[in-house]
């Protein structure tokens, strides 16, 4: 696989100018040869911007996606953020809302992108990537273990595509969540992949176990842990999705065809 180049872009001015926050960092990632690239923007899991989620980036611009992830943590840390970005991710209310907007504005002004965007959350993440979708903003949404809001079908309104993965041992979310994004999708008539592994937990994208070494016994028994071979699948359909929605591959007259 080629190699990818990761900087550090400032998109306070972005975020402020929308009612985010007043400092927010993002982590730009370009893969390598000439672009331009349909953009990605990353959201982060709960417990932050980490080597996990770098990871996660390097992956998807090896792909062929300029990708950005902002650090919502960036303007006060984990320790004073986590609450509040938390309660953004359920109230679909939030300047976090306006940090990951600023995200998206700086992939479309990049003169680098084709102007298609996807997005991909994880975790708290994905229930932000669930309550962005229905904007308008985004071509194709991945949403991974997303916690689905009250208001599901509003915020499924006029949404764009999703490709969406759970596992069936995930302990943190409530019985029926896949199924039931999938019905509501369904209503809606919004083309969808939603899949729920029978043997994964929380967090089975990830590669490695993250968070505080003393507390991964309490984790692995919530069933937040990697589980590569549900993961394996559920990065095939990721990258299959993003390949029709985002670059057109197989659609008639459409980039990459």
């Amino acid at each position: 696989m080629s190699a990818t180049t990761t900087t550090a872009v400032d998109l306070s001015g972005l975020s402020a100018a929308r009612g985010g926050s007043r400092r927010l960092t993002g982590h730009l990632t370009r893969p390598t040869g000439p672009g331009p690239w349909p953009g990605v923007v990353v959201i982060h899991e709960a417990l932050g911007v980490n080597d996990v989620m770098h990871r996660q980036t390097q992956r998807l611009a090896r792909a062929g996606y300029l990708v950005v992830m902002p650090d919502l943590f960036t303007d006060g840390g984990a320790v004073r953020c986590l609450v509040p970005t938390f309660r953004a991710a359920l109230s679909g209310r939030g300047r976090a809302f306006h940090d990951i907007e600023a995200a998206r504005t700086h992939l479309a002004q990049d003169p680098d992108c084709t102007g298609r965007i996807g997005v991909i959350g994880f975790c708290m993440g994905g229930s932000f990537a669930l309550l962005a979708v229905g904007g308008g903003d985004y071509d194709a949404a991945a949403v991974n273990y997303g916690r689905p809001p009250g208001h599901l079908e509003r915020a499924l309104t006029g949404s764009c595509p999703v490709v969406a993965s759970y596992g069936a041992r995930d302990r943190t979310l409530k019985k029926g969540a896949a199924s039931g994004l999938e019905a509501s999708l369904d209503r809606l008539g919004v083309v969808h992949d939603v899949k729920e592994y029978p043997e994964a937990g929380h967090s089975f994208l990830n590669d490695a176990e993250v968070g505080p070494r003393a507390l991964r016994p309490l984790t692995r028994v919530a069933g937040i842990r990697p589980h590569p071979e549900s993961a394996v699948d559920a990065w095939r359909r990721i990258d299959d999705f993003f390949a029709t929605h985002l670059r057109g591959d197989g659609i008639d007259g459409a980039p990459g065809t």
